[in-house]
């Protein structure tokens, strides 16, 4: 009943301000001459700049004499109004004229007072109308037809019909090419609305801090990977979201290449639904004012939080830089918990906001030492959006965007695929880099697919990509070979990217390694590095690719580092004092036989998952699970980590488990550590150098 309401109070709408047009319609004879009996709503709609001013353009109607124009604060807003005094004859109108007409209307009685109006158009001709366009604005201009924005104005049935569409679109759309980005304009949300996490979403609100924008309800359930008893969130990937205030209890059920930055929760945080299974996730700098509970979740990195309580641990759940007295109190053996008091460099994520002025991005402060969240003090600076090229996929190339950066402008990337044939080059210092709505770099000439120049405060965040046909040597490079500057007072910074081999495409994939950091002091904050084990094109012949992550940077920093399923190391780690706090990797199911499946010259079963040159004397590493699944061969993993037994391997807390299959993971790191021989044996070394030391007393 409210949907047909709806519609009757839009049509009442129309009809009445049709009614009360001040200027008569103009008439034309149809093209054989006879009278004109209906006429079709504009389509096209769009913004483009001409000499200086910007001017409202849409598709010529056939047999129309003139348009009129209705302006609106939102998009789904139920009330537009006439700003034209009469028809014009022309398929366009400046914005200088529509900002004069909006004026003259709001000296009256202020109507339209939003900074990015709404816009529809009708086509007349007499007396004939025809029905109102799609709403536009030149917010759907800059941000692409896959970028949603939402208004606390705009008519919350249309709102939860509309999101719930996207939902039962997105909800089992694991490797489909639609991206979207939700926005929530900042204000209190009614009551109704309802919101639900897919693939591919990627929701956020526009306020400059998470309070600004208040929402009553989201969730993130898991019932699609099974019957709908199952609750599998295994598979829920490729999703975030940010810069919101919840005003309700959340289930928000993920695993890998998700995020959950910058959140106010009121009430309980789930991380799991209903207590199936879930697979790690990453949670930052966000508060909760009830309880988190981990439940079933395998792994977690919870990164500057405060909450009231944590409960639940499984097999690996870490803890940094939580607010005093609120990470959760023991540590291994006796729980599953590691606890990083402080985090020592913590660099959030740049994020796109609205004030009245416009849309900007605020790039926060890199700050070092620190507990808690950061936006109570919000440190960082703003830059205007005309400061950024916004790139679309369906009009832009690796030289399109390479000319932006090299006039000096930061990218951001809409929601879409972009397919590059030669590599993105980012050569100036502090460039950013945004990829909204998990926006796809996919090389498709045997490429690479972004290369980042040894420069200061490069930010790259929430870009995914995808290894494609033609064999590229890797996907994203930071830093040339031998990059030697030192960026500790002014870091590159990688948040939210994701790596993908196959699953996509039934043709073959192919890269060597999906991630190379040769600069120094680099910092990465939350990472999934995958080949596929799952979807099209996935065998051990069809998605090659040897290893996922290969560091030779020095005082490298990763938080929430995810590397999985690749041919050999799967991490391997070059550089001098590197840092992980939290690894979680799953060996390759699909290694057919050990012949095929030996390292260090054919003399070692398997390749460890993470690997530290033997040459580096200095490394720290918190929080490691590291897990087996041999299911297509009777293979052994000699150990799960594979580092030099020199004072400086500070490793903490490690620990490999094997899942199932056959057999198994013979030692924790090196030759230390028990083994993992039947399914849901989960062996650990709290601290490796007092294993070293025991074994020297032996």
């Amino acid at each position: 009943m409210k949907k047909n309401l709806h519609s009757l109070l839009i049509i009442s709408a129309l009809a009445i301000a049709l009614c009360a047009c001040g200027g008569k319609n103009p008439v034309k004879k149809s093209e054989s001459g006879a009278a004109v009996t209906e006429l079709s709503a504009p389509v096209g709609l769009s913004f483009r700049e001409e000499e200086g001013d910007g001017v409202l353009t849409w598709d010529a109607v056939t047999d129309a004499a003139g348009y009129r124009i209705y302006a609106g604060e939102s998009r789904l807003n139920d009330s537009f109004t006439e700003i034209t005094e009469k028809a014009i004859t022309e398929n366009s109108i400046k914005e200088s004229e529509l900002d004069r007409l909006i004026e003259k209307l709001n000296k009256k009685e202020p109507v339209i007072t939003e900074k990015y109006p709404y816009f529809k158009v009708v086509s007349v001709n007499g007396d004939v109308v025809s029905d109102f366009s799609a709403p536009f604005s030149k917010e759907n201009e800059i941000f692409g037809e896959n970028t949603l924005i939402y208004s606390t104005k705009d008519n919350i049935d249309a709102v939860n019909e509309e999101l719930h569409k996207l939902f039962l679109r997105m909800e089992m759309a694991q490797f489909e090419d639609k991206r979207y980005s939700v926005m929530f304009k900042p204000g209190s949300y009614n009551e109704a609305l309802e919101l639900n996490m897919g693939f591919y979403m990627d929701v956020m609100g526009l306020g400059l801090i998470p309070t600004d924008t208040v929402i009553p309800n989201f969730n993130c359930p898991a019932t699609w990977l099974g019957d709908a008893g199952n609750h599998n969130a295994t598979c829920n990937f490729w999703r975030g979201v940010s810069n919101l205030t919840v005003d309700n209890t959340v289930m928000w059920a993920v695993s890998q290449a998700t995020f959950m930055r910058r959140m106010e929760i009121h009430g309980n945080l789930y991380l799991h639904d209903n207590g199936g299974w879930s697979s790690g996730g990453f949670l930052s700098d966000s508060v909760i004012t009830g309880v988190t509970d981990s439940g079933s979740q395998q792994q977690w990195l919870s990164r500057n939080c405060d909450w009231t309580k944590w409960t639940g641990e499984n097999w690996n759940m870490v803890f940094a830089g939580i607010e005093e007295g609120k990470a959760p109190k023991g540590t291994w053996p006796s729980t599953k918990y590691t606890t990083v008091e402080e985090t020592a460099i913590q660099a959030e994520k740049p994020y796109i906001y609205l004030d009245e002025e416009g849309y900007k991005v605020f790039l926060p402060d890199v700050l070092n030492n620190t507990k808690g969240i950061s936006w109570k003090e919000n440190k960082g600076k703003s830059i205007d959006l005309s400061e950024f090229y916004v790139a679309k996929a369906s009009v832009d190339t690796a030289d399109t965007i390479n000319e932006a950066l090299a006039s000096g402008k930061n990218i951001i990337l809409t929601p879409g695929i972009y397919k590059t044939d030669k590599a993105i080059e980012i050569k100036n210092p502090d460039t950013i880099f945004l990829g909204m709505g998990l926006a796809t770099l996919r090389p498709v000439n045997g490429n690479v697919a972004l290369e980042v120049a040894d420069v200061d405060g490069v930010r790259i965040a929430g870009v995914l990509f995808d290894a494609w046909e033609e064999k590229s040597e890797t996907l994203l490079r930071v830093g040339e070979t031998n990059a030697s500057n030192d960026h500790s007072a002014n870091p590159i910074v990688l948040n939210d990217t994701f790596f993908r081999v196959g699953g996509v495409t039934n043709n073959n994939t192919s890269v060597d390694s999906c991630v190379i950091i040769n600069s120094n002091n680099t910092v990465g904050d939350n990472l999934w590095v995958w080949r596929a084990d799952h979807g099209s094109g996935v065998s051990w012949t069809a998605n090659y690719a040897k290893n996922g992550i290969i560091v030779n940077g020095d005082d490298v920093t990763m938080y929430a580092l995810m590397v999985e399923h690749f041919m050999e190391y799967q991490t391997v780690w070059n550089g001098e004092n590197g840092t992980v706090i939290f690894y979680q990797s799953e060996l390759p199911y699909d290694v057919p036989r050990q012949s095929e499946w030996k390292s260090e010259d054919g003399k070692v079963n398997g390749f460890a998952s993470y690997y530290v040159n033997l040459d580096v004397e200095k490394h720290n590493a918190y929080g490691i699970g590291i897990y087996s699944y041999n299911r297509d061969a009777v293979v052994e993993e000699y150990c799960a980590m594979r580092v030099p037994e020199v004072p400086g391997m500070n490793l903490n807390n490690v620990c490999d488990v094997m899942i199932t299959g056959n057999p198994g993971i013979s030692y924790v790191i090196n030759s230390y550590g028990g083994h993992a021989y039947r399914p849901g044996t989960r062996c650990i070394i709290t601290n490796f150098q007092e294993e070293l030391a025991k074994a020297k007393e032996e």
